[in-house]
């Protein structure tokens, strides 16, 4: 369903349960980079009526997944931890080669973001299936849920930019290309990572 080339090896859970608190951590922050994203597309590209709605919708949801998550960490006696790097997001934002189209732009910036939420979503599912605290597992099916048809919104919105064969292409491109970034990673207790 997700189109992923290269799924996450299941023993990610394990690291994941040796630290709970770094992976509520990167998953509160991960929210409120999903939020950013939407405001920031709202911010950048205003003309595009249907995708302001949406990403106004998109970023109130985020937020609200973002409190969910912090109420988590304090839940269990936590603070919200640093932010670190997302590896994985920056790795993958080198896919493309920088343009000055701005149409050019905003397709590849919805290809990105429907790939992380569909990687986001696949992690969440194992989380929600692997872990063996079933309260945070039962958390993360209900985020696995409602998450899961974020990444379908960004690609339909690529594929109504852009011209489809075009956005098709490239999307399948930045799967492979995410599929080798996936083989390095998946040993540290983040969504991504």
């Amino acid at each position: 369903m997700l189109g992923l080339k290269l799924p996450t090896d299941p023993r990610w859970v394990n690291i994941v349960e040796k630290n709970v608190q770094e992976i509520l951590t990167d998953h509160a922050y991960c929210e409120q980079k999903a939020a950013s994203t939407a405001i920031s597309l709202i911010i950048g590209y205003q003309e595009y009526s249907d995708l302001v709605t949406e990403m106004s919708l998109l970023a109130q949801e985020e937020m609200s997944h973002f409190k969910m998550v912090h109420d988590k960490i304090i839940e269990r006696g936590w603070h919200l931890g640093r932010e670190r790097k997302d590896m994985y997001v920056n790795k993958l934002m080198t896919f493309f080669p920088k343009s000055s189209d701005r149409n050019t732009k905003l397709i590849h910036r919805l290809l990105y973001a429907a790939l992380i939420e569909a990687r986001s979503c696949e992690r969440f599912r194992l989380l929600s299936e692997e872990l063996e605290d079933k309260k945070l597992a039962k958390f993360y099916r209900k985020l696995m849920i409602s998450e899961a048809s974020h990444y379908t919104m960004f690609l339909n919105f690529a594929r109504k930019y852009g011209n489809r064969k075009e956005v098709d292409k490239k999307w399948q491109d930045l799967l492979e290309f995410e599929a080798q970034i996936m083989k390095d990673l998946g040993k540290e207790e983040t969504v991504h990572g």
